[in-house]
């Protein structure tokens, strides 16, 4: 008998949404022209060319940009390498469960910034920073955030980049979903706001394939020689292979029809559920209305 059921614990594809006869091309295309390079050790910040083009999208120079086994293990490998046993790390309340986990297993002692309809309850954080706490980060989805769907407001992010400045603390930025708003206008990056202070990550997992496991994080240029050499040190390189598949399916022109695609697949399911949670919840709760992303919260 066919499983119909369908989970709302996690923020997965459905296998309807995989360009997977695109994928196989680009994969046969990868192994005739890159075999000998994608089937070798490779440098740790990633496939060149896929890195070159990350680069050119985020304006900076090519070392400050890592490809890594998904932005998770890129999350990782960041928290490692900063975080020191009792450092004092702010995530929005509440956040990626796995990020709770890495931050943990670093040793940072996690604050949790509860979460208003536009973003972090600012009132709470200013309150905590004048009262002498410094945080060595601030791990923010701004974009669709992960389990909640919130938006980060335009004055939330200028005032929280403004913070960053002032207190002199990283914000490392999540954006796996940015690319997916079904409508309304696209806010600006905290990267755009204080690129000096961010970190900012992405992947390719919920635009391709989470299977492919390829992810990047865009550095300030002091941390990305440091944050090489740990990666580097800890795995060589993440599979060239996967990464020039990316490379591959973007070079052909693919990547924003196909995102085109997937924001027609998922709108209407986006609306089909705010639909019945409003039929048969509307008395129970209450919850968020999301222009994109995977999550309602």
């Amino acid at each position: 008998m066919t499983d119909t059921t369908i989970k709302f614990t996690r923020g997965v594809p459905p296998v309807e949404a995989f360009p997977t006869e695109r994928i196989e091309e680009c994969a046969c295309s990868v192994l005739k022209t890159h075999g000998d390079v994608v089937l070798q050790y490779g440098k740790s910040g990633g496939f060149p060319p896929l890195r070159a083009h990350i680069a050119a999208e985020t304006g900076v120079d090519v070392s400050r940009v890592i490809v890594g086994q998904g932005s998770l293990q890129l999350l990782d490998l960041t928290a490692r390498m900063l975080v020191e046993p009792g450092d004092v790390v702010y995530v929005e309340a509440p956040t990626y469960d796995r990020t709770l986990t890495a931050l943990r297993r670093a040793g940072a002692q996690v604050v949790g910034i509860p979460l208003e309809e536009d973003g972090p309850d600012l009132a709470l954080l200013e309150a905590r920073l004048a009262g002498g706490e410094r945080p060595l980060f601030f791990y923010l989805i701004p974009d669709f955030q992960n389990p909640s769907g919130t938006v980060l407001s335009a004055a939330k992010r200028a005032r929280i980049a403004a913070l960053a400045r002032e207190y002199d603390f990283w914000l490392l930025e999540d954006v796996p979903y940015r690319r997916l708003r079904y409508r309304g206008e696209s806010l600006p990056t905290f990267f755009d706001l204080a690129p000096e202070r961010t970190l900012q990550m992405s992947s390719y997992s919920k635009l391709l394939s989470p299977g492919l496991r390829v992810g990047y994080i865009v550095t300030p240029e002091p941390l990305a020689g440091p944050l090489a050499k740990m990666a580097e040190d800890t795995y060589i390189n993440a599979s060239y292979f996967n990464q020039a598949i990316v490379y591959d399916f973007i070079r052909r022109g693919w990547l924003d029809p196909h995102i085109e695609e997937l924001k027609a697949l998922y709108a209407p399911r986006l609306a089909a559920l705010l639909a019945a949670l409003e039929a048969h919840c509307g008395e129970l709760g209450t919850w968020r209305r999301p222009a994109g992303g995977f999550f309602v919260g």
